[in-house]
């Protein structure tokens, strides 16, 4: 059943009492993924720790609680934060974690010299920067598997938080509700810079079964060399602007505006990205930046929708879940891989989205925690029907729980209360 209404969500944690605070900051725990175009923060921000927003879009979602039976921390309030910057400019990363990393709780304390602080990381870049994160300011990179944490993080999101999938074809946005216990199994699409394709099985049971090089950094690679942009939003902005048309030769093209219905293939088709350049005597100055950064995006896009059926195809999988930072919720970009998925399955496949798809990596990287005392995070959440939606059961409410919808879906604020509370807001 598709809702048309954000879910209000209450995510929530525990802390062991055994557990080792001096492996990390307590007030704020930070999990990294460390990718060839960006960096991705997930951060745990207390309520009053003081933290500084970055200078990159930080979008604070999710309010989240983490809870501790230990006399000494009795409970950590606050909410989980996202943030991103590009791996070229990692020294605004390690500027950002580096003022904001022990909160303003432990701006007040003596840090000890023998207090090893410890960030968890994940993606070839918590390699490749490791002793550049230990010389900035002595902090270790604790390293976790790129494969395990995409799909740790992707198993929470589809199973915790509701309104986190959906589709996007011609224009429409559809919340999918997804029943926990018939979730696998599905493919996993992550679309970094390359692109890997994991066959998800279960909770730590998967396959990467396929991939491609043709992803983000080839989108933003050719779309800087051919229009001069400098960041991936920019680019995405151009490619908004412009009309694929002029550039990719279409079915049209080749035989007289006509379809060729005996394949099933309409005029507007593209046959060929990129072709009309061979036909016509223009050189790069004389096509729009924007029209080569729509044919572009639309090439990659194609490309991904259709590997991505090919595989699901292969291992009988009917859910395909998209994810990584190349889709950005961008509108296009979800409609062109979902025209592909639904051309090339004959409509029995659709295309389904996430709300926080580039952040998988880092998410699953912050549930590692676990393996040093942080329990496993939980979800409660009530769902309110818009009046086109069809009624769920009812969810009980917990005693003492009192739970606030924001209208911005990417802000969701709940605060609890009783004898023994926290207020996340």
């Amino acid at each position: 059943m598709e809702d048309q209404s954000c879910s209000i969500v209450e995510i929530e944690g525990n802390l062991s009492s055994n557990c080792d605070f001096d492996s990390y900051d307590h007030n704020s725990p930070w999990a990294l993924d460390i990718g060839g175009s960006l960096i991705k923060l997930v951060y745990f921000c207390g309520e009053d720790s003081g933290l500084e927003k970055s200078s990159e879009k930080s979008v604070g979602v999710e309010g989240v609680g983490l809870v501790t039976n230990s006399k000494n921390y009795p409970f950590l309030n606050g909410k989980l934060h996202f943030a991103k910057f590009e791996t070229s400019k990692i020294n605004e990363c390690l500027d950002f974690i580096e003022s904001n990393l022990h909160g303003s709780r432990c701006r007040d304390q003596e840090v000890s010299d023998k207090k090893k602080l410890m960030i968890k990381a994940t993606g070839g870049g918590a390699y490749k920067y490791a002793d550049l994160f230990k010389e900035k300011f002595g902090v270790r990179l604790d390293k976790e598997d790129e494969m395990d944490c995409l799909v740790a993080g992707s198993n929470f999101l589809l199973k915790a938080v509701p309104c986190e999938t959906f589709t996007y074809i011609e224009g429409q946005k559809e919340f999918v509700k997804i029943d926990s216990n018939d979730l696998f199994p599905y493919l996993l699409v992550n679309i970094g810079s390359g692109v890997s394709m994991i066959k998800v099985d279960g909770d730590g049971k998967f396959e990467r079964v396929s991939g491609t090089s043709v992803g983000g950094g080839t989108f933003w690679g050719l779309g800087r060399l051919l229009t001069k942009c400098q960041s991936f939003d920019d680019l995405l902005e151009l490619s908004h602007q412009g009309n694929n048309r002029v550039i990719d030769m279409l079915v049209g093209d080749i035989y007289g505006g006509s379809d060729y219905s005996k394949i099933g293939l309409s005029a507007t088709t593209i046959a060929s990205s990129f072709g009309k350049a061979i036909s016509e005597k223009k050189e790069l100055e004389d096509y729009k930046p924007e029209d080569v950064a729509r044919s572009l995006l639309r090439l990659i896009s194609n490309n991904i929708g259709q590997i991505a059926y090919l595989n699901a195809l292969r291992y009988g999988l009917k859910r395909i879940i998209f994810g990584g930072f190349f889709i950005r919720s961008h509108e296009y970009t979800m409609d062109t891989i979902s025209v592909g998925v639904q051309f090339w399955s004959k409509g029995e496949a659709k295309a389904m989205f996430l709300r926080h798809e580039g952040f998988l990596g880092a998410l699953g990287a912050f549930k590692s925690y676990e393996k040093h005392g942080l329990g496993n995070l939980m979800a409660h959440h009530l769902t309110e029907q818009s009046p086109a939606a069809s009624p769920l059961p009812q969810i009980e409410q917990k005693p003492n729980v009192m739970i606030r919808e924001s209208t911005d879906a990417e802000s969701i604020n709940y605060s609890v209360c009783g004898s023994d509370t926290m207020k996340l807001t």
